[in-house]
């Protein structure tokens, strides 16, 4: 059976709880290099022997950290998404995409390959899974051919070559939005992201129709993305 939500140690156990909220203070405020399970033990108010009844290592608790922040943005877009398929619109997409990615600690560290706050994690090929599953890279793969398939994209370029530069572009915003630089819009900068991603993939014109059948198509690639998640960081 594939492991559900409700299977994390912090739905069954108070004190995974608390530790899991002191894990994340701990490691946004110092990052993952300097914080031992030993710290977050007594943060938590705990032994440390009680913290690896969950966790058998500090990667292991760091990496559910990052999954369950993939979690939290998958379940709000999912939520969106049948409430609203025009969020599945690319101008709308990916300016929402930034925005919530910016108040999400873990995500953003990943996104943005945050060294610093990830420790060992920048290099651990689970981690890299958590990205194959719910990822920027993974959700426009999945949704470039309905895009261009549904009047949501423009056809005259080959598809991998639309893909490059349009996760390039939306790399480029999420770079200069972490970093201090004169080189700032006179707007709101996921209104220019939104700008640049017509000028990019061209007018959109899908009908209701087919802008239900984009949406559907995210949120198949959310529930997966999910499942995914789930299995890498359930006990």
């Amino acid at each position: 059976m594939a492991p559900e939500l409700a299977d994390l140690p912090e739905h069954r156990s108070a004190t995974a709880a608390r530790i899991l909220a002191a894990a994340e203070d701990l490691l946004q405020r110092r990052g993952g290099k300097a914080v031992t399970v030993a710290d977050v033990a007594q943060k938590a108010h705990v032994g440390k022997g009680t913290v690896y009844l969950y966790w058998s290592s500090k990667a292991d608790l760091l990496l559910g950290l990052i999954g369950r922040d993939f979690l939290s943005l998958a379940a709000e877009f999912t939520t969106e998404l049948r409430a609203d398929p025009d969020l599945a619109r690319p101008s709308r997409l990916f300016p929402s995409l930034m925005r919530r990615a910016a108040h999400r600690t873990f995500v953003r560290a990943m996104l943005r390959n945050d060294e610093e706050l990830l420790g060992a994690l920048a290099d651990d090929p689970r981690a890299a899974a958590l990205l194959e599953a719910l990822g920027p890279d993974a959700l426009m793969n999945t949704l470039l051919p309905s895009w261009r398939e549904n009047s949501l994209a423009r056809t005259d370029w080959p598809p991998a070559d639309q893909g490059y530069a349009l996760m390039a572009l939306y790399r480029g915003f999420l770079l200069l939005d972490s970093e201090s630089t004169e080189a700032s819009p006179d707007g709101d900068p996921s209104v220019v992201l939104a700008r640049a991603v017509t000028a990019l993939l061209g007018p959109e014109r899908p009908s209701r129709a087919q802008m239900r059948a984009v949406a559907a198509d995210g949120i198949e690639f959310l529930d997966r993305g999910v499942e995914v998640v789930l299995r890498i960081i359930s006990p």
